[in-house]
């Protein structure tokens, strides 16, 4: 939010650093189940140690408070870093398979091995656990790791360029902090594995980048997630947990709900308890709350803004200052199918939810299923038929029913896309009752 000039490692220093790395892992080290224990704890003791000042770079960067840093950040990271550390010896055991009658004499087995040298490139609206959650992932599975934070947090970026070295073995982690020629530079070289967490249209540079050496990627990307509201849904539940999931972070979310399809006639009750719960959220006037954040910088304010240009069906909000980089909660009502908000390449991103109406389910299966497929697919219903109708005539990186985002925080669910909205982890479905 503040000016900051970014600390940038010289495009020309990658190469070696890449070559430390290769070393780093072929001494054998990461493979050791001690080594990679360690690395854990100390990850694990950074976020301890060094909470405050990462609360801090997360306020600087988006205006996130501590309650919000603390459960879209940390929480969910900390239980990685603790199941990596009391699985890791269960995990990197063999797996014995069943024989065969010409197999009988033998042993078989599967073994997980390293893959190497890995890169993540991370996001900027989430840049604490976008960037060291599959961290923890890649040293529990023994590998050397390049990361690349998003250069937009440029206060979180710049911290991490000081405590990745300060924590973890400088030989096996390194950090590539700059902007898009750094990653320019970064993406010639060669990696085992590059995962990347952003928008599609980068995704498809890293994965052509990639394709040249072969290399194997993880895309999390984005998406417009959908999300149905039936006549059978509790709509008070719905409009408070639609509200969450949307206004969290200013709408700056890849798992938000980007907009919700209901029927004409519950429409008007719903869009009155989404009003309720954002009021109840943030107060009567969300510019002055401290939970209320911001948007990243002023170009993706502008993007943002342009969508509410000449429009009169805003039923809350629509409110903007540039200085501040403040968007209100808003909802727009009565948004046409056809409607630019609507296209298929427009990710809201921010803090606006378009109110679409749908005559049926059967019409809002059908929208979607016209475009490609989301990251998320969110629906409120307590109709079983429903449910089953929408778990297998859609497909969605993830798909749940009665709440918004939780999946993700479920340690035993995959996470990931579909399609353009990512590879790399199959579906996830997950249910709570209203």
């Amino acid at each position: 939010m503040d000016e900051l000039t970014l600390r940038e490692v010289e495009s020309n220093a990658i190469p070696n650093m890449v070559a430390q790395l290769r070393k780093g892992f072929d001494s054998g080290k990461t493979r050791e189940k001690s080594f990679r224990v360690k690395q854990l704890r100390r990850l694990f003791d950074m976020l301890e140690e060094q909470e405050d000042k990462i609360m801090e770079a997360g306020y600087r960067d988006l205006r996130k408070c501590k309650h919000e840093m603390v459960l879209t950040e940390f929480l969910s990271l900390k239980g990685e870093i603790r199941n990596a550390i009391n699985h890791l010896d269960q995990w990197m055991q063999p797996e014995h398979v069943k024989k065969d009658l010409a197999n009988l004499i033998n042993t078989l087995s599967v073994r997980r091995e390293p893959l190497g040298v890995i890169c993540i490139f991370s996001a900027w609206n989430y840049p604490v656990i976008l960037l060291l959650q599959p961290l923890a992932a890649a040293i529990a599975a023994g590998n050397a790791v390049l990361l690349k934070p998003s250069d937009l947090a440029i206060h979180t970026s710049n911290l991490f360029l000081d405590l990745i070295p300060q924590y973890l073995d400088k030989e096996c982690y390194a950090v590539a902090a700059g902007g898009i020629p750094l990653s320019q530079a970064v993406l010639k070289e060669k990696f085992d594995h590059i995962l990347y967490t952003g928008s599609s249209p980068v995704g498809k540079i890293v994965m052509k980048a990639a394709a040249e050496h072969l290399t194997p990627v993880t895309l999390e990307l984005g998406g417009k997630n959908p999300c149905i509201v039936d006549q059978s849904a509790n709509l008070k539940v719905a409009g408070k947990r639609i509200a969450w999931g949307k206004y969290t972070n200013a709408g700056q979310t890849c798992l938000a709900p980007d907009y919700v399809l209901c029927q004409k006639s519950i429409k008007d009750e719903l869009v009155e308890h989404i009003k309720a719960a954002v009021k109840q959220f943030y107060g009567e006037d969300p510019k002055e709350s401290k939970d209320f954040g911001r948007i990243i910088n002023s170009r993706h304010f502008d993007r943002i803004e342009a969508l509410l240009k000449g429009r009169d069906n805003l039923t809350l909000g629509g409110e903007t200052d540039k200085d501040d980089l403040y968007i209100a909660p808003t909802i727009i009502t009565d948004v046409e199918l056809k409607d630019a908000i609507m296209d298929e390449e427009n990710e809201i991103f921010g803090p606006i939810l378009p109110i679409v109406v749908v005559d049926d389910l059967d019409k809002a299966i059908e929208f979607i299923n016209k475009r490609e497929k989301p990251l998320a697919l969110y629906a409120f219903t307590s109709d079983s038929a429903a449910k089953e109708k929408i778990t297998t005539r859609t497909s969605s990186g993830g798909l749940s029913f009665n709440d918004v985002m939780v999946h993700f925080a479920v340690l035993t669910l995959p996470f990931g896309g579909v399609g353009n909205s990512g590879q790399g982890a199959p579906l996830k479905i997950t249910t709570r009752t209203s």
